[in-house]
């Protein structure tokens, strides 16, 4: 596992780097400790104490380093886990492309390309093994009202992003709507459904404006990311779901 701290929002500008090549049990800790120490913070003055408030929450990049290391392809020579911090951003990746579509993250159940390891890991405490560190990523990514993470694969390659917070009117149609989309999968897999009340807490709308976050469903649902629950229903009961919960219900649904 290498770690890279960029200074600047490049690669070209000035960097430190770490490798931990001591074998995983022995080093997660090690790197974990130091990935702390690298992450943007700063200290905000609470009611009784100081505090830190991390630009990334320190279980969401946790996660994503298990799950890069967990999950990547052995076979291939040359490359390894890879963490690398910019201002504003983290970039994780590993080799191997995720074993389901990136959109399909948060509902799919438990793989491994590696089981040995896995249950390693899992035995060590450094992972569960059930298939639940994705959503956990995008539920500490919510409680921090921050932008979506964004899945990538790249050819032989899998990449995580996160960035630190931006308003809401600073995200892009595209990352509102997989916004959207997220919040919506992660209700539907807890059992629940997006509404104008979960995603006006999921962004910190407050509700005096309430017309935005149904703005931001409206698109949604235009975009074919998400879509009724129950098209019949009231607009201020309407609940919405994953598009592919739709088709699997056969309730219909957009097709991608």
């Amino acid at each position: 596992m290498r770690l890279i701290r960029y200074r600047g929002s490049g690669r070209t500008g000035e960097a430190r780097e770490w490798e931990f090549g001591d074998g995983y049990a022995r080093c997660f800790d090690r790197l974990n400790q130091q990935l702390d120490g690298q992450l943007p913070a700063r200290e905000v003055i609470g009611r009784v104490r100081r505090e830190v408030e991390w630009a990334f929450p320190p279980v969401a990049v946790r996660e994503l380093v298990a799950n890069a290391l967990i999950h990547q392809d052995l076979a291939v020579r040359g490359a390894g886990p890879m963490v690398e911090i910019f201002d504003g951003r983290i970039e994780i990746t590993n080799p191997g492309e995720p074993l389901v579509e990136t959109e399909r993250l948060v509902d799919a159940p438990p793989q491994s390309r590696n089981d040995r390891l896995a249950s390693l890991m899992r035995r060590f405490g450094y992972s569960e093994e059930r298939g639940m560190g994705i959503d956990r990523v995008v539920e500490e990514i919510e409680a921090h009202e921050l932008p979506p993470p964004r899945f990538y694969k790249p050819r032989g390659y899998t990449r995580v992003i996160l960035h630190a917070r931006k308003k809401l009117g600073e995200l892009g149609a595209d990352d509102r709507n997989w916004a959207c989309y997220l919040h919506a999968c992660l209700r539907y897999v807890n059992g629940d459904a997006l509404t104008n009340l979960s995603l006006r807490r999921r962004f910190g709308i407050s509700d005096r404006n309430r017309a935005m976050a149904s703005r931001l469903i409206r698109n949604a649902v235009k975009s074919g990311a998400i879509t009724p629950e129950n098209a019949t229903a009231s607009r201020k009961a309407m609940r919405y779901i994953p598009w592919w919960a739709a088709q699997e219900n056969g309730n219909g649904g957009p097709s991608s």
